[in-house]
């Protein structure tokens, strides 16, 4: 059964250009130690809130749900990325990680901080549903 890694980590917005460089090597790094699929996604700020995956009976107004932003606990500089890897299993995964954190190419203590590192909320989750309309 595949496992997955999930991040939320809140960027400054002015980071962003930093940030998609950090993910590009990070995602090269990680695929090849045997990550199936690697997901960065920027933060919609215009986008959906939570009142719009309500259906009409059950919605209540959009100032009375959480944020993603609040949950991640964002500044007024900062936006939120999502990200995701998809491993084959939780052995493949606890393996491949293991080398990716001990490869150079992951050493970024030359760099200026893209974002801070402490405020970084990951877990891995085991899949209960998979469902794709992928022919």
């Amino acid at each position: 059964m595949t496992y997955i890694d999930c991040f939320l980590t809140p960027v400054p917005r002015a980071n962003r250009a930093q940030y998609e460089k950090l993910a590009a090597i990070s995602s090269e790094v990680v695929r090849e130690y045997g990550a199936l699929r690697v997901v960065e996604s920027w933060l919609d700020e215009g986008g959906s809130d939570a009142s719009t995956y309500h259906a009409d009976s059950a919605r209540q107004s959009a100032e009375s749900y959480g944020t993603m932003m609040a949950a991640a606990g964002t500044k007024k500089d900062e936006t939120l990325v999502m990200s995701w890897i998809e491993w084959a299993d939780k052995r493949s995964r606890d393996e491949g990680m293991e080398k990716v954190m001990s490869d150079p190419r992951m050493q970024f203590a030359d760099m200026e901080p893209v974002f801070d590192g402490s405020r970084l909320i990951a877990a891995g989750f085991i899949p209960m549903l998979d469902h794709s309309n992928n022919n």
